[in-house]
């Protein structure tokens, strides 16, 4: 398993697994905010490989001085194989790196099912951010 940042070469390869793992509303609003924040900060986006096969992505975003975890999808062959995990560890070093006042995972109705997993790496409901304020990569 190798966890590396998103590369041009990529783009098609994690289209298709957002495509295939997303639902259809979760995916156009996925593509819009993953376009943004790749114009903005490319470095907040990971993928997981497999055998050079991308098999997971992650995308983060720092707003207002807070870093947030705001999707991750895993191929459903490659999940609870612990590449979901290890994005979001190498995710939350890249928040450190950049000294964000706190980590926060967004949430909405697409990734209400994915939240055990970050409970899983030590994150608390008090971490789940649940609130109006919508994100600028999804506001645009």
């Amino acid at each position: 398993m190798l966890v590396r940042p998103f590369q041009l070469s990529d783009y098609v390869s994690v289209t298709d697994l957002f495509k295939h793992v997303l639902s259809e509303a979760c995916y156009d609003e996925t593509m819009e905010a993953f376009a943004r924040q790749l114009s903005w900060d490319s470095e907040l986006v990971l993928v997981a490989a497999e055998n050079e096969q991308i098999v997971g992505v992650i995308v983060g975003t720092i707003d207002n001085h807070n870093g947030y975890y705001y999707r991750i999808a895993v191929s459903t062959e490659f999940q609870r194989r612990g590449f979901g995990k290890a994005l979001i560890e190498s995710m939350r070093q890249r928040f450190v790196q950049r000294k964000v006042r706190k980590i926060m995972i967004t949430v909405d109705v697409h990734n209400e099912m994915v939240l055990p997993v970050y409970e899983s790496v030590g994150y608390q409901d008090t971490d789940f951010s649940r609130s109006s304020h919508r994100l600028s990569i999804v506001n645009g």
